[in-house]
């Protein structure tokens, strides 16, 4: 399965978000994606398993529990895939970037203004 096959599904989308703040039970993953999606335990194993046999995360056994992490290796090979389109919104954030500083500026300016302005009255 492709990488973005298997990042396409938003369940598997969010089961990798819970998991990028570090490692979960299945226990937990499940009743999270129970309670946002309204899946049945079986639906969420069958995800685990593919982000599981595709890659994007690990399991390791603790007794009867089941511990999922991420597993970054295919987010870097979708990192370096996008790496070739990112000059599309790398300068469009950095205008932004620059019209928001300019944005502080005028206000800092007008503050500083308004505030001298407003001490001269009252002087």
């Amino acid at each position: 399965m492709h990488a973005f096959d298997v990042l396409g599904d938003p369940v598997r989308r969010r089961i990798l978000e819970l998991l990028a703040s570090g490692e979960q039970t299945s226990g937990a993953v499940t009743s999270a994606i129970q309670q946002e999606f309204g899946l049945s335990q079986p639906a969420v194993s069958q995800h685990l398993r593919v982000l599981r046999e595709n890659g994007f995360a690990s399991v390791r056994a603790e007794g009867t529990r089941r511990f999922y992490a991420v597993d970054t290796g295919p987010l870097r090979d979708v990192d370096q895939w996008l790496e070739q389109f990112r000059h599309f919104w790398t300068q469009r954030l950095d205008a932004l970037a620059t019209e928001l500083a300019r944005g502080k500026r005028m206000r800092r300016t007008a503050d500083t203004r308004q505030n001298t302005g407003t001490e001269e009255e009252s002087a």
